[in-house]
């Protein structure tokens, strides 16, 4: 197989192949969360209350499926939106006290899955991919810098 054939294969295969296996590991332990929808709780956890916009910007998403996503979340009872007070054409996404109370859970699956998944792999192997794919993701757009990115949000274990 060409091997630019096998990039783009493989990547469409993980990627998905990563979130059916997230989602299982959450649906396992009685949390009916995507794994796209765990970032935007995520974030808030990290950031506090911030607009869809905002929450877009983070997740190099566009509006519109952050809205579908906050939908998905209010429905679960893990956000509730507000009216900006300041700007009442923005809302506000704010954590609800059960997403408090179950956070801890949550981001605890999320990082064992995600060690599960990279177990067997080396630091070294690991910084050589989000090298690459900060790359590609360069060479599609150069607003996308996943680096910067991933300084500006550290990870809390390295």
């Amino acid at each position: 197989m060409i091997i630019n054939k096998q990039v783009g294969m493989f990547l469409n295969l993980v990627h998905n192949r990563f979130k059916q296996y997230v989602t299982a590991i959450f649906e396992e332990q009685g949390f009916n969360i995507t794994p796209e929808q765990f970032l935007v709780m995520d974030a808030l956890w990290d950031e506090g209350v911030l607009t869809q916009q905002q929450i877009a910007n983070y997740m190099l998403k566009d509006k519109n499926s952050v809205v579908k996503l906050v939908d998905g979340l209010e429905e679960r009872k893990l956000v509730k939106r507000a009216s900006n007070p300041k700007d009442r054409r923005q809302n506000l996404i704010e954590v609800t006290e059960y997403a408090i109370a179950v956070k801890d859970k949550i981001t605890e699956l999320a990082m064992e899955a995600v060690d599960h998944i990279i177990s067997g792999i080396s630091k070294r192997d690991l910084q050589t991919f989000i090298n690459v794919l900060s790359k590609m993701a360069e060479n599609m757009n150069n607003d996308i810098d996943l680096l910067a990115l991933a300084a500006k949000y550290p990870t809390k274990k390295q």
